[in-house]
């Protein structure tokens, strides 16, 4: 194809709020094996699959994306994404599925197992995501909102290093060592048992640069998380906390 040719150069991309490009649109993007930034933020209709496929391995080497940005891509599905992440290039820096309110700890833990080298990671709005999908652990039987009970015993589990328990069954955010921001804005599910956790243990060997953190709108995280948070990672430049147990507030160091 004439057009296709004459894009194979082509490094950066931007589709964002083309809101009547469909899957069908996605396959050309098979031909562009130079492409290092992709923008398709908004773009409701596309469900990704053909999109996992012009980026996967039937075409040749996956192209040398650094950035890919998929935000209120409100179709898109784990099955999608699932099939798209292996393929994508350990290049890869930049990952925004912001508001892809459908994605669950399924598409977290695959983001951990083949993404670690990513230093930016924003999943706002990703209301599905629960503490265990974080933190590597095995999957409850049900997942009904916690109970007392159950919340203080994976908070136990978060938060005492001691325990052989609380150590990952699969892969973690703790994986993710070069992260430098990690936007979890009103990722309602989520309790400060995962920050906890993600504190204790990245002292040592993990999210050493983590410098932004947003858990804006999360009412299971309280300010003495966030406190805890900044006391274990001073490095830790920005802390956006906005609603967090009542409190509007933004850390800045």
């Amino acid at each position: 194809m004439p057009s296709e040719r004459g894009l194979r150069h082509l490094r950066h991309l931007s589709l964002g709020k083309l809101q009547r490009l469909t899957d069908a649109g996605c396959t050309a993007l098979g031909g562009l094996r130079e492409l290092q930034s992709l923008d398709m933020a908004e773009c409701c209709l596309v469900s990704g699959r053909e999109l996992a496929q012009a980026l996967g391995t039937a075409r040749g080497t996956p192209p040398p994306l650094t950035s890919l940005r998929l935000a209120y891509c409100s179709s898109l599905k784990d099955a999608s994404v699932l099939s798209m992440i292996p393929v994508l290039s350990s290049s890869l820096r930049v990952l925004d599925l912001s508001s892809c309110v459908t994605l669950t700890n399924r598409t977290m833990q695959a983001i951990c197992s083949y993404l670690t080298h990513l230093s930016v990671l924003r999943l706002a709005w990703c209301k599905e995501l629960c503490d265990w999908g974080l933190l590597g652990l095995e999957e409850p039987n049900e997942e009904p909102a916690l109970g007392p009970q159950s919340h203080a015993e994976l908070k136990h589990q978060a938060s005492d290093s001691t325990d052989p328990s609380p150590q990952p069954q699969g892969p973690s955010l703790l994986k993710l060592q070069a992260l430098q921001e990690l936007d979890l804005t009103a990722c309602s599910k989520l309790t400060d048992a995962s920050l906890a956790k993600v504190t204790l243990d990245a002292i040592t060997r993990a999210c050493k640069q983590l410098q932004v953190l947003d858990v804006a709108m999360c009412p299971g995280i309280n300010m003495a998380a966030i406190r805890r948070f900044q006391e274990q990672l001073p490095q830790v430049t920005c802390i956006q906390s906005r609603f967090v147990g009542g409190a509007d507030l933004t850390l800045t160091l």
